[in-house]
C-alpha cells in the first residue's frame, strides 16, 4: 500500500486506515457486531482480538490507526500492541479524538454507553490520558463529534488550549463530524486561525453512497490543505451484506449487481468509490475481524469507474433521513 500525505501537513498514511471503534469494547452500533464477538467480549479476548486485527493491518500495509478517549479500551490495546511489534512515531501514525466519556462499564445493554463533554476541563484530562498511553506514535488529536450545538468550536479559553498543545507537542489538530451539519461544522472550523494560521489540520467525517451531503465541503476543505479522513464509509454494516432491512431491497440489488460486475464484495465497493475522491486522503475500515478487513481492503483493486458511479449515485438518501435511520441502530 503506497503511503500518501494528509493533507499538507507532511504526516504519512495509508489510503485505508483502521478503526478501532469496534474493537475496543463490547457494545457497538454496527450490524452483527455481536456475532463478531461470537461471545468473546471479555477483556483479555478483546485485546487478543484486536491485536489480531492489527497484525493483518499491518502486515497489509495500514499505516494509519484511529482511536478515542470513548472507545472502551482502544487506546490501551492500541499500546500494548504498539510494544509488542516495537513500533516507533516514524513507523506509524495514530490519531485520536476527546470529547467523549466511555461509561458503559463493558456492558452491551446500558442507560448510556458514552457521554459527550466538550468542556476544557474534559479535554485537560483526556489529553493527558491519550498521551500517556501514545506519546510518539500519536499525531492527530481530534474533538470527538464536533457539532454546532456543543459550542466547542465557540469557546476562547478551550481553543487557546488546543492551540498550545498543538504547538508545545507538535501535534496536528483536528476534529470529528457527526449529524445532517457536518458541513456547517466544517465551514466554521476552518474559519479558526491562531496567530494567523488555521487551528485544524485534518477533518474526519462521515461520507457514504448513502449520505455523501458533505461532499462539496471535504473538496473544498482538501483543496485548502486538510487533510481528510472518512468515517462510517460502511453506512455501520448498512453497505455490507448484513443489511437485510426489507426497505433496501432496491438498493442492495443495485450494489450487488456492480459488485459483481467489477469482482467484489459490496464492502469493498462502498469503500472503492471513496479511494476514487481525489480529496480524500484515508478511509477508515471498522473491522472487528481479520476476515472482514482483508475483504474491506479489497478495494484497493476495484477498478472504478464511470458506469458504476452513475448507477451508486441513485442511492443516496435524504442526509435528515440518514441520520434519522442512523439513531435507530442498536448496541450489539
Amino acid at each position: 500500500m503506497v503511503l500518501k500525505q494528509l493533507g499538507n501537513t507532511g504526516c504519512l498514511v495509508s489510503p485505508i486506515g483502521l478503526g478501532l471503534a469496534a474493537l475496543g469494547r463490547p457494545g457497538y452500533i454496527t450490524l452483527g457486531h455481536g456475532q463478531d464477538l461470537a461471545g468473546r467480549s471479555d477483556v483479555a479476548s478483546m485485546e487478543a482480538n484486536a491485536h489480531a486485527v492489527l497484525d493483518a493491518a499491518w502486515s497489509r500495509g495500514v499505516r494509519y490507526l484511529d482511536a478515542a478517549r470513548s472507545y472502551g479500551k482502544a487506546e490501551i490495546f492500541l499500546k500494548s500492541w504498539i510494544k509488542k511489534r516495537h513500533l516507533t512515531g516514524a513507523e506509524v501514525s495514530v490519531g485520536s479524538k476527546w470529547g467523549y466519556r466511555y461509561t458503559a462499564d463493558w456492558q452491551i445493554t446500558t442507560a448510556h454507553h458514552e457521554i459527550k463533554d466538550h468542556s476544557l476541563d474534559h479535554f485537560t484530562t483526556q489529553w493527558e490520558e491519550s498521551r500517556a498511553l501514545l506519546a510518539g506514535p500519536l499525531k492527530l488529536y481530534q474533538i470527538h463529534s464536533a457539532t454546532l450545538e456543543t459550542g466547542v468550536l465557540d469557546d476562547p479559553a478551550l481553543l487557546a488550549r488546543l492551540a498550545e498543545v498543538k504547538e508545545t507537542h507538535g501535534l496536528l489538530m483536528g476534529l470529528s463530524l457527526t449529524g445532517p451539519n457536518q458541513a456547517q461544522t466544517l465551514e466554521k472550523a476552518r474559519s479558526i486561525r491562531c496567530d494567523g494560521r488555521p487551528l485544524f489540520d485534518a477533518v474526519q467525517a462521515t461520507c457514504n453512497l448513502l449520505e455523501p451531503s458533505i461532499e462539496p465541503a471535504l473538496a473544498e476543505a482538501s483543496d485548502a490543505g486538510m487533510g481528510v479522513i472518512i468515517k462510517e464509509a460502511l453506512a455501520n454494516g448498512r453497505l455490507t451484506e448484513r443489511n437485510t432491512h426489507p426497505n433496501f431491497f432496491s438498493q442492495k440489488k443495485v450494489l450487488n449487481a456492480q459488485a459483481e460486475r467489477l469482482s467484489c464484495g459490496i464492502d469493498a465497493l462502498s469503500m472503492a468509490w471513496l479511494l476514487s475522491k481525489p480529496w480524500v486522503d484515508v478511509v477508515l475500515s471498522g473491522a472487528a475481524t481479520a476476515t472482514h478487513l482483508a475483504s474491506n481492503l479489497h478495494a484497493l483493486n476495484v477498478a472504478w469507474d464511470a458506469e458504476a458511479e452513475a448507477a451508486l449515485s441513485e442511492l443516496r438518501e435524504p442526509s435528515e433521513a440518514y441520520w434519522t435511520f442512523r439513531k435507530t441502530l442498536a448496541w450489539n
